[in-house]
C-alpha cells in the first residue's frame, strides 16, 4: 500500500465533501468572481443551477468512489482521473472570470491530489 497515493485518494474525497457539504452556502474567499457562495458562483461563470447540482452530483459520487476505494482498489484510478477533469475544469472557470491564483489554489490542490492519487494508487487489484 502506498502511503501517499492513499492520503491523496483520501485527502481528494474529504475536500470535495468539505466544499459540497459544509461550505456550500458559504463565502469561502475561494469563490469565482463576485460570489459569496456555490449557487452565486456556478452563475458567475455563466452556468445553470442544474449544472451545478449535477455537477456537485458527480463530484460527491467521484469522492464517494475514492473512499469505496480503500476496499475496492480497482475504482480508486479512474475516480481520480474523473475527479482530477473536474478539477481542471474549475480551475479554467477561474481563468474564465479573471480570478487571481489565490481564489483557484483549492481546486489546483484538489487537481494535484486527485492526480497523485491516480499515479500512486494504479489499477490494484482487489487482494484476493
Amino acid at each position: 500500500m502506498n502511503v501517499i497515493g492513499k492520503f491523496a485518494q483520501t485527502g481528494a474525497a474529504l475536500w470535495i465533501l468539505n466544499v459540497w457539504f459544509h461550505r456550500f452556502d458559504k463565502d469561502t474567499g475561494y469563490r469565482g468572481g463576485d460570489a459569496t457562495n456555490m449557487k452565486e458562483e456556478f452563475a458567475e461563470y455563466g452556468l445553470s443551477e442544474n449544472t451545478m447540482y449535477a455537477v456537485g452530483a458527480a463530484k460527491v459520487g467521484l469522492a464517494g468512489l475514492l473512499l469505496a476505494g480503500h476496499a475496492v482498489p480497482r475504482v480508486v484510478r479512474p475516480a481520480s482521473i474523473g475527479l482530477a477533469a473536474f478539477m481542471l475544469g474549475a480551475i479554467g472557470m477561474h481563468i474564465k472570470v479573471g480570478d487571481p491564483i489565490k481564489r483557484y489554489l483549492p481546486a489546483l490542490s484538489v487537481f494535484s491530489l486527485s492526480t497523485i492519487s491516480a499515479i500512486l494508487n494504479g489499477n490494484k487489484r482487489a487482494a484476493s
